[in-house]
């Protein structure tokens, strides 16, 4: 049985980017040996043209377990920079890909 929830992050979706919502609930539940504890969930949904879309939940033992989770999720919502190391490393890669594909086609063109 649930008796508390609540929104504790939302985020507005805006031209660029989907919104976010995470949701925390308190409930009792009932284990396989038919007794009684208290649970702690997280709900998250992604807002997406004003429809909810459920990405994860859970349901953990304690509040220090569902934080953890948020943490992940306060982590993964931050959006990418080109300040990371491997950002850059990655555009690297795929510009000296595309360079030496074209100047392999050149040569081949140019010696057929």
């Amino acid at each position: 049985m649930i008796h508390a929830v609540r929104c504790v992050d939302h985020r507005d979706e805006g031209e660029r980017h989907f919104g976010n919502q995470l949701w925390y609930f308190e409930g009792i539940g009932v284990d396989e040996g038919r007794h009684r504890q208290n649970v702690f969930g997280v709900v998250e949904y992604s807002l997406q043209f004003g429809l909810q879309e459920l990405v994860e939940d859970g349901v953990f033992d304690s509040p220090h377990e569902r934080e953890r989770f948020r943490s992940l999720y306060n982590r993964e919502v931050q959006a990418p920079s080109w300040r990371q190391p491997a950002h850059r490393w990655l555009l690297l890669g795929a510009c000296s890909i595309a360079t030496l594909t074209l100047l392999a086609f050149l040569l081949r063109s140019l010696f057929l």
